[in-house]
């Protein structure tokens, strides 16, 4: 596609987020097949959607009865992503070894492939932590291979009843960017903390009182209340406004803040999925990019295709701010509530930016 009658552009670039002030532009005629309302016109607010009651009986399945742990053994748990390890991590202080197997932030986790370590580490643990709804087979294989008696396991799909059949809500496996999904977890976590060691758990209240609270914890950073605050806030002063996304990672969180995300679904949980997304679902967010509606693109830096690559370089060329977000915790010795702090504050720039422009 092509843009006419750009007379002037200024990028600036700061902090994640990257933005250009384009003083006008004129669309081309393949987008007058797309209606006002597919491009993003006369935006709605967006609706909190996606919550459900937290399925505590089916947060855990055990083979056998659960094994508990003695008071001065540390509690073995496995974290099949880094962003419930951090959580977990927390909520068990010393009293947990917690290894978190995908962590690399330069790789997709879509398609991570387990090795005989992790499958180690899997049989060992007292309790594995996995994010289920398809996003983490490898890890429910290694768990059924392994057979391991009196084990925990917190399927946190089967927690907050995402499934793979529930589309791009009830099925979006991007469960860390929904705040209410987050704390039904660490409720669920505590609980089996608490089952697998019961004489520990004035720690374990401890430790998610802190977690929870302004002190954030023994990382003495963000505190869960204050990473929703935040998120409360960017609703409260963005709500309704247009943004797309290149990837179905941000469905959740722009629901939850009230954003009017536009990009196609086909488009977005083909790209999630490591497939090409549908041609006509292509020209439409390259139609929705170019129409001045959208104000912010949101872009997965962990699932990078020469596709969503020709959108970020649309969105520098059409006033669309960009702000990126990842997959997993980067860097990954930061906590998970600090790192998902700075990409909303990435956000709220971005869509600052937006303002700014105008």
């Amino acid at each position: 596609m092509t843009i006419v009658a750009i007379l002037a552009v200024v990028i600036i670039v700061g902090s994640g987020v990257t933005y250009a002030v384009v003083t006008s532009r004129a669309p081309t005629n393949a987008c007058a097949t797309f209606t006002a309302e597919e491009l993003g016109a006369d935006p709605t607010p967006g609706t909190v959607t996606g919550d459900t009651t937290p399925n505590y009986a089916n947060a855990t399945s055990t083979n056998g009865p659960i094994r508990e742990v003695p008071v001065g053994t540390t509690i073995q748990v496995v974290a099949a992503e880094n962003f419930w390890g951090s959580l977990i991590g927390q909520l068990g202080g010393n009293l947990t070894n917690v290894r978190s197997i995908v962590s690399d932030p330069n790789a997709d986790p879509h398609e991570y492939e387990a090795n005989t370590s992790d499958a180690a580490a899997i049989s060992g643990a007292n309790l594995v932590v996995v994010n289920g709804v398809g996003y983490d087979d490898w890890a429910l294989q290694l768990i059924n291979s392994s057979d391991t008696a009196g084990q925990e396991v917190l399927n946190v799909g089967t927690l907050n009843g995402v499934s793979v059949n529930g589309g791009i809500v009830t099925g979006n496996p991007h469960q860390w960017y929904n705040p209410l999904y987050v704390n039904h977890t660490l409720l669920a976590m505590y609980g089996d903390l608490v089952a697998l060691q019961p004489a520990s758990r004035p720690i374990f209240q401890a430790n998610f009182a802190a977690l929870n609270t302004s002190t954030g914890g023994s990382s003495g950073g963000v505190s869960i209340d204050q990473l929703y605050s935040r998120a409360t806030q960017i609703r409260d002063e963005f709500r309704g406004t247009v943004v797309a996304s290149t990837e179905s990672i941000f469905v959740y969180l722009a629901n939850y803040t009230g954003l009017d995300l536009v990009s196609p679904q086909p488009f977005m949980e083909a790209i999630a999925e490591g497939n090409d997304p549908p041609a006509s679902s292509v020209a439409l967010f390259e139609c929705q990019i170019e129409s001045g509606h959208v104000k912010v693109l949101v872009y997965n830096v962990q699932t990078v295709t020469p596709i969503t690559t020709t959108i970020k370089g649309m969105a520098a060329s059409d006033n669309v701010t960009t702000t990126f977000v990842s997959e997993t915790i980067q860097p990954p010795d930061t906590t998970f509530q600090d790192w998902m702090y700075g990409e909303y504050n990435n956000l709220e720039n971005a869509l600052n930016a937006y303002q700014l422009g105008q």
